[in-house]
C-alpha cells in the first residue's frame, strides 16, 4: 500500500491544531448532517465530546448551515448562512473543538473560511473549478469528498485544481460510488489509490450506506452496515473517520436514514480505534509496503 507522505493541520486561534496523517492516531470528524438549532447542536457537541474525551480521540465538529444538495423542495435546506456560522462559531469557543461545514455557493466561501478550522467540498462539487479554488483561497485544509460519479484515480485533478490556487492541505474521502439507480456500493480500494496523492485519506460510513433518494423524495439507508464497513475501512488504512451522528435519528431534518445513533457511537468508535493501533503495530512491524501480504 503506497504510503500517505503528508500530514495536516486543522485548527486555529484558540482551537489546538489536529494533525491528520500517516502514522498517527484516527481522527474523528462528526455531528449532526445539519444544524437544526443552536440548543441542538451544543447538546449533541456536549455530548460527542465526552465520547472523544473518554476514548482519548481528536474529533472535529460536523454540521451543515445549507444542504443544497436535497433532491426535494420540500426537504429541509438548512437554517442559514449567518445562523449557522454563528452557531458553529460558539461550538469551537464552547468546546475548543474545530468545526467543519460545506459549502456550494462561492459567495459563501469567505464567510464559511472565517469560521471553519476545515472546509468541506460536498461530493457532488468535487469536479467544481469555482468552488474548489474559493475552498482553497479561504487558506483552511480542505476536506474534498469523492464524488459518488467519480473514479479515485480521478480525484488527482480535483486535487491539483486545490494545489494550483494554493492549498496543500487536503483530506480526501470515499462515501460510496453509484450502482445503478438508488445505491451505493464501497470499493475500499479506493483509499490506497487516493492516497498515492500523497494526502491523508478519510473513510464516511454514513453516507456510504445511502440509497440514493430510493424513497420518492428522501433517501434510504441501510445503517446496519455501518460498523462492519467502518472496521473494513480502517483495516485496510485510513487516517481519519467521518460519521454523520444525531441523538434521534427519526427525527434529524436531514438524512434520517444514515445518521448514525448517538447510543452506538462510543462502541463503534472503540472498535474504530482498536483496529488503528492495531494497523499503525502491523505497518511498524512488517513495513507498509508488506502490510496486507503478512
Amino acid at each position: 500500500m503506497p504510503a500517505t507522505s503528508k500530514k495536516i493541520s486543522i485548527g486555529y486561534d484558540k482551537v489546538k491544531p489536529i494533525m491528520i496523517g500517516k502514522g498517527l492516531p484516527l481522527v474523528f470528524i462528526g455531528g449532526p448532517c445539519a444544524i437544526e438549532s443552536y440548543d441542538h447542536s451544543m447538546y449533541m457537541a456536549e455530548n460527542i465530546q465526552k465520547i472523544c474525551v473518554e476514548l482519548n480521540i481528536d474529533w472535529v465538529f460536523k454540521s451543515c448551515y445549507d444542504k443544497d444538495c436535497r433532491s426535494s423542495p420540500d426537504s429541509y435546506h438548512g437554517i442559514g448562512l449567518q445562523e449557522g456560522m454563528k452557531i458553529l462559531s460558539e461550538i469551537r469557543n464552547n468546546f475548543g473543538v474545530p468545526v467543519v461545514s460545506d459549502f456550494s455557493d462561492v459567495n459563501d466561501g469567505n464567510s464559511v473560511g472565517e469560521v471553519c478550522d476545515l472546509v468541506q467540498i460536498p461530493a457532488y462539487l468535487c469536479r467544481q473549478t469555482s468552488i474548489l479554488k474559493t475552498a482553497a483561497k479561504t487558506g483552511r485544509p480542505v476536506h474534498l469528498k469523492k464524488g459518488q460519479f467519480m473514479s479515485p484515480w480521478n480525484m488527482k485533478n480535483s486535487v491539483k485544481k486545490l494545489e494550483i490556487n494554493g492549498c496543500e492541505q487536503i483530506l480526501l474521502t470515499e462515501r460510496g460510488t453509484f450502482y445503478g439507480y438508488n445505491m451505493l456500493v464501497n470499493d475500499l480500494t479506493s483509499l490506497p489509490i487516493m492516497s498515492k496523492t500523497g494526502y491523508p485519506v478519510c473513510y464516511d460510513a454514513t453516507h456510504s450506506i445511502q440509497l440514493p433518494t430510493s424513497m420518492g423524495s428522501i433517501s434510504g439507508g441501510q445503517r446496519e452496515f455501518i460498523p462492519g464497513l467502518v472496521r473494513s475501512a480502517v483495516a485496510i488504512g485510513i487516517n481519519a473517520l467521518f460519521m454523520e451522528v444525531h441523538d434521534n435519528p427519526v427525527k434529524a431534518l436531514s438524512d434520517s436514514n444514515t445518521v448514525l445513533d448517538l447510543k452506538y457511537l462510543k462502541q463503534i468508535l472503540n472498535q474504530a480505534i482498536q483496529m488503528h493501533n492495531t494497523y499503525l503495530d502491523i505497518i511498524t512491524k512488517y513495513g507498509e509496503d508488506n502490510v496486507h501480504k503478512k
